[in-house]
């Protein structure tokens, strides 16, 4: 038996049982339970990167207790930031491959393309996206022959910015084997000229036909993209996501950096349909894992597509096209199936909904089924672009019986709005991008980006939030501005509702007792600042369960910034 010295047990007993850390001279916000923003100089985390106590003004900070102090040097801390929809994986391999997001004109794009091919000799497949007919103000899809006129040795095969349309050349079509007998799959559309052969553009469900030819990435590759995914989300200040859409080589990407201790963005998984959800978490979600660093708590389903390839499905037809009324990719026996496949295995479902008959066909689906399955399930429309306000009612007895977010991305009001005019008419602009009257019938808003479609960025989407004005400035006064938030439920919604929405309340999303000690030390206040000034926020240092995993001033430090991660 070993017996101690009473002097050997005392210097035992000094030794702190937790090494404590005290980040003192802060000017802390944090939205609080009353949703709220709170005020604290000081907070004190654990070992675990778990948060202890806050300090506020008046109280006195401690001088003991702790083994370590991060001296804050009088800058403003704020919990670190949540992208509630993202597709992870999508965002680094676009980092991978040709971005054409920032080109304005066709000519400009053709240029871009030429110069990848050119530096890219070995790939067998040039693959980017970002393309965009709007922004380029073409007035029609690109074609195959155009792109032929630069690259015609080799496929290439190009997303537009919003995911839903491909552009090929001819050898992509070749491989896809489309030709003027092809017929579109459901739900989707094959671009043709006028003698019937394809033009060279695919959207929603018949870009697969030429992407399923698409050589995979390696595991290799796919490690690779998480890390400069990951690299792009902490040097924004965001410390949790939404990923919209996970397929099994995304999970098994997460789990070997999991494994590895290098993964460091939250991530709340959402499989891509009914099938992969399955077959990665089995008859229900998964647990925490990694000290709740990942989760797969629910999956993904699309209704329709998008506003800009004209596949959002919309009561009426198009104003800027009136042959078509969009692209359903479900039909509402389908979608009802499908949903209660999901809720049978306590999946929280989230559907992709942009045209108001989507959202109409949703929220009834929505409605008849929560009289099958009660309680707290937090159903999620992603992107609620366009709703009937003749909806809101239904909108209102689904988030009252069973709970509805509205997982909404800001900045798509105003990158769409003159698109967004063109394509709905002045009639239907009244429904558009409601984020007050989503919150005002009860649905609890988490913002966020829809990253690779547009950048990972927090602070453009509380500018827009706030003003519903673009980085120009316009329109002044805001595009229906009644559609405005205040600045704390901008807050909110990339923090705690955002948590809210992924069921992961209590766990990060605020700076509370009991929470992960997830901050950012940013040199703007979005409680004060123009929302130009918030537009321009730096983020200094971004922390993740008590580890710095962004430094400003040591922006080549790497992944892993100062300090470790806390498992």
């Amino acid at each position: 038996m070993v017996r101690f010295g009473l002097a050997a047990l005392a210097a035992i007993l000094a030794v702190p049982a937790h090494a404590d850390t005290l980040v003192d001279n802060v000017q802390g916000q944090t939205i609080g339970a009353d949703g709220h923003v709170e005020r604290f100089k000081a907070l004190v985390f654990d070992d675990a990167g778990v948060i202890k106590t806050l300090i506020r003004d008046g109280e006195k900070t401690p001088k003991k207790g702790f083994q370590y102090r991060i001296d804050g040097k009088g800058r403003l801390l704020l919990p670190g930031l949540i992208d509630a929809h993202v597709h992870v994986m999508s965002t680094g391999f676009a980092a991978l491959t040709l971005d054409l997001s920032e080109t304005n004109s066709l000519a400009e794009a053709l240029e871009k393309i030429a110069a990848y091919a050119k530096a890219h000799p070995d790939r067998p497949w040039l693959i980017g996206r970002g393309w965009n007919q709007e922004r380029w103000k073409l007035g029609r899809f690109p074609t195959a022959a155009e792109l032929d006129s630069v690259v015609a040795d080799r496929p290439v095969w190009l997303e537009r910015a919003d995911g839903h349309a491909g552009w090929g050349n001819s050898a992509a079509l070749k491989a896809g084997g489309v030709t003027a007998a092809t017929q579109a799959p459901s739900g989707g559309e094959i671009i043709r000229l006028a003698d019937g052969s394809p033009a060279g553009v695919l959207v929603d469900n018949a870009s697969n036909i030429v992407a399923a030819k698409i050589p995979p990435p390696t595991p290799r590759d796919y490690d690779a993209a998480l890390a400069l995914a990951q690299r792009d989300f902490y040097r924004r200040g965001l410390t949790a996501v939404a990923d919209m859409g996970t397929e099994m080589a995304d999970w098994q990407t997460f789990r070997r950096a999991g494994d590895a201790n290098t993964l460091y963005v939250r991530i709340m998984a959402y499989g891509a349909g009914i099938d992969s959800t399955i077959q990665i978490g089995g008859p229900g979600p998964s647990p925490w894992l990694y000290a709740d660093r990942l989760r797969l708590g629910g999956v993904k389903l699309y209704m329709d597509g998008a506003l800009g390839s004209r596949g959002a499905w919309l009561k009426a037809p198009y104003h800027d096209k009136p042959d078509t009324r969009g692209l359903p990719r479900l039909t509402q026996t389908q979608l009802g199936n499908l949903m209660s496949r999901a809720a049978m295995d306590q999946y929280q479902i989230a559907v992709h909904a942009i045209g108001d008959e989507a959202n109409a066909v949703l929220l009834g689906a929505m409605e008849d089924l929560s009289a099958t399955y009660k309680g707290d399930r937090r159903w999620r429309i992603e992107h609620a672009q366009v709703i009937d306000p003749a909806d809101w009612p239904i909108a209102e007895r689904v988030a009252k019986s069973v709970g509805l977010i509205a997982s909404m991305q800001p900045v798509h009001q105003t990158s769409d709005r003159l698109m967004a005019e063109a394509r709905l008419g002045p009639e239907r602009l009244s429904g558009a991008y409601a984020w007050a009257s989503a919150k005002a019938h009860g649905a609890v808003l988490a913002f966020g980006s829809d990253t690779p479609v547009e950048l990972p960025d927090p602070w453009t989407g509380i500018a827009a939030a706030i003003s519903r004005i673009d980085e120009n400035g316009q329109p002044a006064g805001g595009w229906q501005a009644q559609e405005r938030v205040s600045r704390e439920t901008a807050l909110a919604g990339y923090t705690a509702d955002a948590a809210y929405a992924g069921f992961a309340e209590k766990r990060f999303g605020r700076l509370a007792p009991g929470e992960r000690a997830d901050f950012i030390f940013v040199d703007t206040d979005p409680m004060t600042a123009t929302p130009e000034a918030i537009r321009k926020t730096k983020v200094l240092e971004t922390w993740v369960g008590g580890g710095k995993v962004w430094d400003a001033a040591k922006p080549e430090g790497g992944a892993a910034g100062a300090e470790p991660v806390k498992r």
